[in-house]
């Protein structure tokens, strides 16, 4: 199977929308895992003060879990899916949400620009065709020592735990998913786990990508050593290679 990109991605998406959440609540721990790595970035006074990018917001499940950890924080949370935003935008927020209709590589012509002090990327980088330039405009879009989580199925490397998301997903997912309409994009999900990189390999690419203090942090559950939140920190101004 050929795994969906760009317009068709953000298509099979705007189709999903619908039902989405009603597929993540059944995920045992998907929002408090969300909450976790939120905590991860390490964020003093609740945000107070603070700027928040979440890239790929989806359906507001990740902006949800920055609102809730980071009271204080003022987020734009930005996602190429109009489907997928318009139901994120229908939430009741605490605080006023800015939402942005747009691909990663149109930020700037959304009116995205920064500089920000944290970025969220919750399931985003395994399904952008190029995730090097998701990282480096990231980097571009932090202050110097702004903070970066990504929040990503990456699994560990250990077969048994290819083995158990396999079985998650043809088990339970996938023939959920198919009854809804939805196959193409949940075998889509499926596939971008198992051939996107591993814990280590996405740590390597945030690296690469300029950022220093680089941590891999697992989440617990059933998810262990299927997804993780890779933590890390912009330089000051000047240093790593993106920001040169």
């Amino acid at each position: 199977m050929t795994l969906l990109r760009d317009a068709d991605l953000a298509a099979a998406f705007d189709h999903a929308a619908r039902s989405y959440d009603t597929l993540v609540a059944a995920n045992p721990g998907y929002h408090a895992h969300l909450r976790r790595s939120v905590r991860r970035l390490g964020l003093p006074r609740g945000g107070a003060g603070l700027s928040v990018l979440d890239l790929g917001c989806g359906t507001g499940a990740s902006t949800a879990a920055l609102a809730a950890e980071l009271p204080g924080a003022a987020i734009t949370a930005v996602d190429a899916s109009a489907g997928m935003l318009r139901r994120a935008a229908r939430r009741s927020w605490p605080r006023p949400v800015r939402f942005v209709n747009a691909p990663v590589e149109g930020l700037a012509e959304a009116g995205v620009h920064g500089p920000f002090d944290a970025v969220f990327a919750a399931y985003l980088l395994r399904n952008t065709a190029d995730p090097d330039a998701v990282l480096a405009r990231a980097h571009r879009l932090l202050a110097p020592h702004g903070r970066l989580a990504v929040h990503e199925y990456a699994l560990s490397g250990r077969a048994a735990h290819r083995a158990v998301w396999s079985a998650v997903c043809g088990g339970l997912v996938l023939p959920v998913a198919t009854l809804l309409g939805d196959g193409p994009l949940y075998r889509h999900l499926w596939r971008s786990v198992v051939t996107f990189d591993t814990a280590g390999q996405l740590a390597r690419r945030v690296r690469g990508a300029g950022f220093e203090r680089v941590r891999v942090l697992p989440l617990p559950g059933w998810q262990t050593g299927i997804t993780h939140t890779v933590v890390a920190r912009r330089p000051s101004s000047g240093k790593g290679k993106a920001g040169r």
